[in-house]
């Protein structure tokens, strides 16, 4: 009886001390962190592809593309339709895990992955776009009504009622 009373009894959790790096000896250098991978004109470049139409306008075209495929539901034969028909927040998902991509690529120098990973991410951009009913344009007219604005001001002459409905002062 008196062993069933001691499991019943609360335990008192010990604290866990602070963790901190163990300290090196004073005669042993610390260690020299590696300088990220700067990537020069040559070193690490992509092979260029004999491709026409490799400018900003590919955007369009791909809009074009994803948005027959949304039309058309081809779920079997086509990627966008198939993310698409699973909604909002999986194409949002989706955007979301290819930006976290394209920052650690990024991060760590590598430079052809990152402009793999740059391309990924903005298919999945046009994707959200389509399933948004955002056209292309839109985001175009939007940049141009920014350019040759101070990001510092454009960001205060946001409206504030952005912040108070996310809750939050990071934003500004």
């Amino acid at each position: 009886m008196a062993k069933k009373a001691a499991r019943k009894a609360p335990r008192a959790k010990p604290k866990k001390a602070a963790r901190t790096a163990p300290a090196l000896p004073p005669d042993l250098p610390s260690p020299a962190r590696p300088a990220p991978a700067r990537a020069d004109a040559a070193a690490g470049a992509l092979t260029p592809y004999a491709v026409t139409g490799a400018d900003a306008a590919i955007l369009d075209a791909l809009w074009d593309t994803v948005e027959a495929r949304r039309a058309a539901g081809n779920v079997g034969n086509s990627h966008s339709a198939r993310l698409i028909a699973r909604g909002t927040a999986k194409v949002a998902q989706k955007l979301g895990e290819e930006a976290v991509e394209c920052v650690i690529e990024a991060t760590l120098g590598n430079r052809a992955a990152t402009v793999l990973e740059s391309a990924d991410l903005l298919y999945h951009l046009v994707v959200l776009w389509v399933d948004a009913g955002i056209r292309p344009h839109e985001v175009w007219a939007e940049l141009a009504r920014r350019q040759g604005l101070s990001g510092i001001a454009e960001k205060a002459a946001r409206p504030k009622g952005i912040v108070r409905a996310a809750q939050t002062t990071k934003l500004p």
